[in-house]
């Protein structure tokens, strides 16, 4: 029966002419030592032709999918290692750290005063963060920074960013139970247009920027989602 088979793959390879394919039938008949009607090898070889014909379609096309899908894969993580790498930055990870104490400056020290993220991370009891940080950055080098409103994420959804792999960064992104109840959307939106986003490519004096521009970000961003949010490896 294997023999049989590979003689057939021989007999009706790719393109092979229709008069080609008739002369085969009484090499068929022949070989196979048939003793049936040539009408009814006729019909046999016209399943056979398209089988082999649909076969060929669904590999050439399975092999084109996934190329595509390699390709979108790499586009999808180099976008999102562009956007951990701002995430990553002091602008945006100073509020976003491991533990409820808020990080300060371009080497990311923990803030002074005993600041705490408390429940809606405005502060804790009197000492709020707007006390010191203003609707505005106060004027002088490496004075407090301000934007209205000012915070951490709340306690119940910390949304941590330090110490976070890109792998992880990401699938916390996308995940709407760790993300601060986001629709993809809505973090889009987030990101594009949220006026404490925004902040970070404005900190006021003595404060490095980010490593991307904020257009760039945002357009990196959705480069990410619209290939497929793949996460990186690692």
């Amino acid at each position: 029966m294997a023999s049989h088979s590979c003689t057939l793959k021989i007999l009706f390879g790719k393109n092979t002419s229709i008069t080609t394919y008739i002369k085969r039938i009484f090499l068929i008949k022949k070989y196979l030592k048939l003793q049936v009607p040539v009408k009814s090898l006729l019909v046999l070889l016209l399943i056979i032709v398209v089988a082999f014909t649909a076969s060929s379609f669904k590999n050439e096309n399975n092999i084109a999918v996934n190329a595509h899908a390699a390709k979108d894969s790499m586009l999808s993580k180099k976008a999102f290692q562009e956007v951990y790498n701002v995430l990553m930055s002091p602008r945006c990870m100073n509020c976003h750290p491991a533990g409820d104490v808020p990080l300060q400056g371009d080497n990311s020290k923990l803030h002074t005063q005993n600041i705490k993220r408390g429940t809606d991370g405005k502060g804790l009891y009197a000492l709020k963060c707007t006390n010191c940080h203003q609707p505005e950055n106060t004027s002088g080098l490496n004075m407090p920074p301000g934007n209205a409103p000012w915070h951490l994420p709340p306690a119940n959804m910390k949304m941590v960013f330090q110490g976070k792999t890109p792998r992880q960064l990401a699938a916390q992104m996308l995940n709407p139970k760790t993300n601060g109840n986001k629709t993809i959307a809505q973090l889009v939106k987030h990101i594009s247009s949220d006026a404490l986003v925004l902040w970070g490519w404005n900190p006021g004096e003595g404060r490095t920027l980010p490593p991307l521009s904020h257009d760039e970000f945002v357009k990196q961003f959705k480069l990410w989602l619209d290939n497929g949010a793949y996460l990186p490896e690692k």
